[in-house]
């Protein structure tokens, strides 16, 4: 029985010190993904989370912010190809799926990234990409209405289409308003869940009163 006792402890034991190496591994990706400037610290934080998710292999949240960072390069370097970006985001996106089904975060990413790709020639891509990212944001949605990011997302689309096609500030304002409000109530899953796009919903909505 004692015997028994300390194999339990020393499995509980191992386990709580691969929760803290976890945390201490998102922690320090999540601060270098905070503090950095360019484009290529971006690409750093994201290959450091691409190294903590293939070392962890059953948490989908690594993968999440490695795709996230790897997309945010395709922005901040004006000289990147997005489509070589995107289909990065993709591939860490889709091993993030494999781990972690239907979730809405997930389905935000994918509408980023589609709508990245749908930059690089609005006019001649906006039929298969735009399609794309409208129906990541309606699984989105149908996996988590009160995320504010689908409406913060759906807004910032909408706020660069024209009013010809159902866009413009009017429409993009109430959806931003949305965001607001469902973003006073949202709780993150934990200190590593998403928790972005508040600031960013605030600064369109004043752009569009």
């Amino acid at each position: 029985m004692k015997q028994l006792l300390i194999v339990i402890s020393m499995f509980f034991c191992g386990m709580v010190s691969a929760q803290s190496k976890y945390d201490a591994a998102m922690a320090r990706g999540l601060e270098q993904f905070k503090t950095a400037k360019t484009a290529d610290d971006m690409s750093a934080a994201s290959a450091f989370f691409e190294r903590v998710a293939d070392a962890e292999k059953d948490k989908w949240l690594p993968y999440y912010y490695a795709a996230y960072t790897n997309h945010l390069v395709g922005w901040m370097n004006p000289k990147a190809d997005k489509d070589k970006v995107a289909e990065k985001s993709k591939d860490l996106i889709a091993k993030a799926e494999v781990i972690e089904h239907n979730n809405s975060e997930i389905f935000c990413l994918r509408q980023m990234v589609a709508i990245q790709q749908m930059t690089v020639d609005p006019m001649a891509r906006w039929q298969t990409y735009g399609s794309e990212g409208t129906r990541a944001l309606e699984s989105t949605t149908k996996a988590d209405p009160n995320n504010p990011r689908i409406y913060f997302l759906n807004g910032q689309t909408l706020m660069n289409t024209p009013e010809a096609f159902g866009g413009g500030k009017a429409v993009a304002k109430k959806l931003f308003e949305k965001s607001l409000e469902l973003y006073k109530i949202f709780q993150p899953a934990s200190p590593f869940h998403p928790n972005w796009g508040k600031e960013e919903a605030e600064k369109l909505l004043a752009q569009c009163q």
